[in-house]
């Protein structure tokens, strides 16, 4: 009767320890596969990367479109309307028509500094 037993008992045994290794290869397959897909190039963190730099590149491009805008506005008025290119003649160029005087503004802070 023993000997009977213990030929199930070694096969229980080897019946066992394969199913311990085909579950440690299919851990370790799974482990590799949640590597790969969270770290890998084309991964999570990849594309949580890719997405964040897209956004940042459309804020730029939005921000980029508003400034060309206003120079296209800019440049329109400067072709077209006499009273702002005298206005900024007048500002920042500190031009005059003949017979005006200009007279420069000195803060008052400047002016104590140089005092001193």
């Amino acid at each position: 009767m023993k000997r009977a037993a213990e030929p199930r008992v070694l096969r229980k045994k080897v019946v066992e320890t394969q199913k311990r290794f085909i579950r440690g290869i299919l851990f370790l397959i799974a482990t590799t596969l949640l590597i790969v897909f969270i770290f890998g190039d084309h991964g999570l963190l990849q594309l949580y990367k890719l997405k964040r730099e897209r956004a940042e590149i459309q804020n730029h491009i939005l921000k980029l479109r508003q400034n060309k805008e206003v120079l296209i506005t800019e440049k329109n008025r400067l072709e077209n309307d006499l009273d702002y290119i005298e206005k900024l003649a007048r500002e920042k160029y500190r031009m005059a028509k003949p017979g005006e005087q200009v007279f420069k503004v000195i803060p008052k802070q400047v002016a104590q500094d140089s005092n001193k």
